[in-house]
């Protein structure tokens, strides 16, 4: 398994971040992602599912299976992975989501100290009835969420009307859309102003769990 390594010095609390569905582990928004997460003390690692890495050889560029297909592969990058602090598990959107369905019975073993997700899927763009967060109502694997306040995957206001259990933590980036990008217009703030912001809450929240 190849990772990209930011901040990568012994003890340092390792957050493996797993990248979207549609783009790699190297743009522009992940490496700034974890360039502001290293600045704040942690070890940040990213990989690539297996679809994604073939689309670098000229593979197929059909769309992702389905979130649960994508385990096993999260499973073996945490296998393959050496690490001496503590571990958090997440990642953009899908990747966020497959580190979800997995966080627990890590939790449960010991293995991870927590979960991450930056920009929940918690369900397809304007259907709000395919619910994907239900797991999130029992979970006591500590849990972040950072999300955009207008993230047509689960906004602010229809995202505070599902039940979450007391250990996941909501951060809410005002205006923020799935990337968390606020409009300058609006907020005054760029993408990178919210990056950095979710490095100092997830900076805060880890040193809770």
């Amino acid at each position: 398994m190849d990772f990209i390594l930011d901040g990568n010095e012994l003890g340092r609390t390792t957050v493996v971040l797993a990248h979207g569905a549609g783009a790699p582990m190297d743009t522009p928004w992940m490496t700034a992602t974890a360039e502001h997460l290293a600045k704040q003390g942690m070890r940040v690692a990213r990989f690539e599912f297996s679809y994604m890495a073939a689309r670098r050889s000229g593979g197929s560029k059909r769309p992702p299976a389905k979130a649960e297909t994508y385990i096993p592969e999260y499973l073996a990058a945490l296998e393959s992975l050496s690490c001496t602090g503590p571990l958090i598990i997440g990642g953009k959107s899908m990747g966020g989501r497959v580190a979800s369905l997995v966080a627990q019975d890590l939790f449960d073993a010991g293995a991870v100290r927590g979960l991450l997700c930056l920009g929940f899927p918690f369900h397809p763009p304007a259907k709000p009835e395919v619910h994907r967060g239900d797991h999130f109502q029992h979970m006591t694997c500590p849990a972040l969420i950072c999300q955009g306040t207008r993230d047509p995957f689960g906004s602010r206001e229809e995202v505070l009307g599902y039940s979450v259990s007391p250990a996941v933590a909501l951060s809410w980036l005002e205006d923020g859309d799935h990337d968390l990008k606020p409009r300058k217009r609006i907020t005054g703030l760029g993408l990178d102003d919210h990056l950095a912001m979710v490095a100092e809450r997830v900076t805060d929240w880890a040193a809770t769990i």
